[in-house]
């Protein structure tokens, strides 16, 4: 083997590993703001929001009243991920949604918990 192959063999190794220390990791969170309606235990009207929630995670979402029973609604992406929103706790369940990025819902949409891409 010449030195002149050897030299482009290392040089190319060395460039492939520059590439890869400077290429960007892959996103571990939506980026945003996903916002949804919920009624407190005193019947009053709030509005709960997930701040750059992780990626690939089911989330129970938090609400005051957080009986098995309580349920969220009019949920708004505001994430630059799409949300799948369920009507069951944990993300199962056959009633689901998904909501685009900057998409949202009207209150008839029922949700208890949500998962971004």
């Amino acid at each position: 083997m010449s030195l002149r192959s050897v030299t482009a063999a290392v040089g190319a190794a060395c460039s492939a590993l520059v590439l890869l220390l400077t290429a960007p990791g892959s996103a571990s969170a939506a980026t945003g703001q996903f916002r949804y309606t919920y009624t407190t235990d005193e019947g009053y009207e709030a509005v709960g929001f997930l701040n750059n929630p992780a990626s690939g995670k089911c989330v129970t979402l938090p609400t005051p009243a957080a009986g098995p029973g309580a349920v969220s609604r009019a949920p708004k992406n505001l994430t630059n991920s799409t949300a799948t929103v369920f009507l069951d706790a944990d993300c199962e369940g056959d009633t689901y949604y998904t909501l685009r990025p900057g998409g949202g819902a009207s209150d008839r949409l029922l949700l208890r918990s949500v998962v971004f891409s």
